[in-house]
């Protein structure tokens, strides 16, 4: 029958959570459950989805997927649902290698041929500098679009010499050729996100992001009616329950659902035909690991609204150096065998779609047991934990959000 026997997740640099889940016959699938700065959070309900889910069969995806969303009775969050995620991702996964073909074809087949792509340039404080340095060298890698952070943390009503170095760092990426979408990572509050999306309209971006956070849907309503720049939101939306509104309000024009906290696989693909309904493209969520994007890719490939993918490559949260104080980097190939290396290779701005079983990549299983154990020569002088669940591992020190306060002492968003 295929009965589930074995859950594990591995906590891994630089933030990231894989799950691995095998049947009976040996089958596995790797998922992921990476929700930012809440790592034992997400391994808590992880090691309760192991006690309910160990013997069921890992064909009923579906099945697994609504007793997990019904059987809890309190459901929904961010916690719930990316430990749901990293489950359901993997089943999809097992799935696909076991009938030795895409998910995407088991979602009903691929409608194109490659996927456009955009990366991130900048940090979390962003500068002109870095802007310059890194465009370039993102249009060599064969990048056409970028992202980057519309501002720096920021007060309810703050200096517009913030909004003025923010178009500096626009016009500095488009005059290397690229297209440009700016994340206001729900920083900006009402006074100042209007007048940011005012002044950057000359500059026709691509999308900006979370313009005010998503717990303010009336606002968003208000703001997208005011503006001509696609509005983009959805990373702290995490199920179809939580998008309705924002479809009904017709006050988003491009939603961002994480394959990693919606629910995986499943949720997503019914999240972006909800969307194909209100004619709302998608373009998932996914500044995580290689599984993450593996399976949002899966998706892409499968769904007539689709816009855009986000990939984590070179991104500042991947620098372990500045939060671990080890001398070693992890990116999206860090943990994927080399075979697998070129699914992830941009040529003009797109990647190829992929042809391989189930995700389409080859996970480095050895490399990730090892750098979760924390073993020495892994990580070198990487901070190490001895965690409650798992107690046979040693895992690396639970990644957290930066803390931004301002010049009163008050804390800011992140």
């Amino acid at each position: 029958m295929g009965k589930i026997t074995n859950i594990e997740y591995f906590r891994v640099l630089p933030r990231w959570l894989f799950v691995k889940v095998t049947d009976e016959d040996g089958n596995f699938g790797w998922g992921e459950s990476t929700l930012e700065g809440h790592t034992e959070a997400i391994e808590g309900a992880l090691d309760e989805m192991v006690q309910v889910f160990t013997g069921y069969n890992a064909d009923n995806i579906e099945h697994i997927w609504q007793t997990a969303w019904r059987l809890g009775f309190y459901r929904g969050g961010a916690v719930f649902m990316s430990a749901l995620s990293g489950i359901d991702i993997a089943l999809w996964d097992l799935k696909g290698k076991k009938l030795n073909v895409p998910i995407y074809q088991l979602l009903g087949g691929s409608v194109r041929d490659k996927l456009k792509v955009y990366c991130w340039i900048g940090g979390n404080e962003p500068d002109l500098e870095t802007v310059k340095q890194q465009a370039p060298l993102k249009v060599a890698e064969g990048f056409k679009v970028i992202k980057m952070n519309a501002t720096s943390h920021m007060d309810f009503l703050d200096s517009a010499s913030v909004l003025k170095s923010c178009i500096e760092r626009v016009k500095a990426a488009k005059e290397a050729g690229l297209e440009v979408a700016l994340d206001f990572h729900g920083r900006l509050h009402k006074p100042m996100a209007k007048q940011l999306a005012r002044a950057l309209e000359p500059y026709d971006l691509l999308f900006i992001e979370e313009p005010l956070l998503s717990e303010h849907p009336e606002a968003i309503e208000k703001f997208s009616a005011q503006v001509v720049t696609p509005v983009a939101l959805g990373e702290r939306l995490y199920h179809r329950w939580d998008i309705k509104p924002f479809l009904e309000a017709s006050s988003v024009d491009i939603l961002q659902p994480d394959v990693s906290h919606v629910g995986g696989i499943s949720e997503l693909k019914r999240i972006a035909n909800m969307a194909e309904a209100y004619d709302v493209a998608v373009a998932p969520h996914c500044p995580l690991g290689p599984i993450s994007l593996a399976a949002s890719m899966q998706v892409d490939c499968n769904i007539a609204n689709f816009a855009i993918q986000e990939m984590s490559v070179g991104i500042h949260y991947n620098t372990v150096s500045s939060l671990y104080n080890s001398k070693e980097s992890y990116d999206i190939l860090s943990y994927i065998k080399k075979e697998s290396h070129d699914v992830f290779k941009v040529v003009d701005g797109y990647v190829a779609r992929p042809t391989g079983p189930g995700l389409g990549i080859e996970i480095d299983e050895e490399k990730i047991r090892e750098v979760a154990s924390g073993k020495k020569g892994a990580l070198e002088d990487c901070q190490v934990e001895q965690t409650k669940a798992n107690k046979d591992h040693t895992k690396v020190k639970a990644w957290r959000a930066m803390q931004f306060h301002g010049p009163d002492g008050a804390i800011r968003e992140w």
